[in-house]
């Protein structure tokens, strides 16, 4: 048995806050009407749907008009950008984006790619940093879309959002400036209008809130097209009858992260820091992404030479580590992270890595835990490899 239990997947997902959670139950039970209907009970929990609103579009500097609710992060981009596509097809079918993105963007993409459109992919460096130089070359007027992504899910780099979204604008007169904000959302500095940002996606469940909700900011006289059609909720842009309850404690996550924002920056910062100084302490490790405030304060990724990153994690899992591998490798075929393959790794290389996401409940405790068993376990498995 091991003498702790410590969660460092949160870039995956979050332990639900408990105040988010107490919110949440009495619509459930009690109030468990639907905010479409116009009977006590649903008029109920719309009000409830406007209040939520009004606490997230605060949280971006925006206006509670400008926030469609949906089921996560995945749903949000896809509106966004196939959204986007097929309503300003007539002024070009042109869309930017990068090679560093989630797959909720990179496969919209693709599909976009299969109905017509033209997807330019954006190089990054060793860090993960987009070369604005190549995103000033590319874009044109018929580029329709440049969506990059803010804090990486994988290598922690946060981009400068006002710099890409001024390129955008400046250097195409139709284009909207879209970023997936699930990763940094609470743990960086998000503010649509300093930011100038057209979309952004967000969810609830990488803050400390319940799975299944998310948020599509759109600015204010955006073009776009709803993807999901029905009973025209949420003014007829995403049809279906909202998750009150989720929504109701995705509000209350974001509102109590968005409160705490600097305590909660100021310790994750702390932890990642020393777990960083101490893992590159053993040999052959490399940090991927860059150190400092350019990196999510939650995020650490390792290299290590020799072993593979699903070995890794299965005996930190022996000892009560829960991490993620830096590879995000199929059972099936290995194939390794486009994120890791695009700042220059090699497939041994990026199968090697290990991701360790903080977040506000972990301790030194742990953290001085994982560092006393980690460098056993990498050492038991470098003496067991053939490589």
């Amino acid at each position: 048995m091991s003498e702790l239990e410590v969660y460092l997947d949160n870039g995956s997902t979050t332990k639900t806050d408990s105040e988010a959670f107490e919110k949440m139950k009495p619509y459930f039970t009690e109030k468990y009407g639907n905010p479409a209907s116009l009977h006590k009970e649903g008029k109920e929990a719309k009000k409830a749907i406007n209040k939520s609103k009004r606490i997230i579009a605060d949280t971006l500097n925006a206006d509670k008009k400008e926030i469609i609710f949906t089921s996560g992060g995945t749903e949000s981009d896809n509106l966004a950008l196939k959204g986007i596509a097929f309503e300003n097809k007539e002024k070009g079918k042109h869309i930017i984006t990068t090679k560093i993105e989630h797959d909720a963007v990179l496969k919209s993409a693709k599909w976009l790619e299969e109905q017509g459109f033209k997807i330019t992919y954006l190089d990054v460096d060793e860090e993960g940093f987009v070369d604005q130089e190549q995103l000033k070359r590319e874009i044109t007027d018929e580029t329709i879309l440049v969506s990059i992504i803010h804090g990486n899910n994988e290598i922690g780099t946060i981009q400068s959002l006002k710099e890409l979204s001024e390129i955008t604008h400046e250097h195409s007169k139709n284009a909207y400036f879209h970023t997936d904000a699930c990763q940094s959302y609470t743990k960086t500095n998000l503010d649509v209008k300093e930011q100038n940002l057209d979309l952004v996606s967000i969810n609830s469940h990488k803050i400390h809130g319940p799975k299944g909700v998310g948020a599509l900011y759109i600015k204010k006289g955006t073009e776009i097209h709803p993807w999901q059609h029905g009973g025209g909720h949420e003014k007829g842009m995403r049809s279906g009858t909202l998750n009150t309850h989720g929504v109701v404690g995705f509000a209350e996550a974001a509102k109590n992260n968005y409160e705490n924002k600097e305590k909660n920056i100021e310790k994750m910062t702390s932890l990642r820091d020393k777990l960083i100084e101490e893992i590159l302490k053993i040999e052959k490790t490399k940090l991927n992404g860059p150190k400092g405030s350019k990196r999510l304060p939650n995020n650490i990724n390792i290299c290590f030479n020799n072993i593979e990153g699903e070995a890794l994690s299965g005996y930190l899992n022996r000892k009560g580590i829960y991490a993620s591998t830096g590879s995000a490798c199929s059972s099936l075929d290995l194939e390794p992270s486009h994120v890791l393959t695009a700042i220059g790794l090699t497939k041994q290389e990026a199968n090697s890595c290990l991701r360790i996401t903080l977040s506000k409940y972990n301790t030194k405790e742990e953290i001085n835990y994982v560092l006393k068993e980690l460098p056993d376990v990498v050492k038991r498995l470098r003496d067991m490899s053939p490589l």
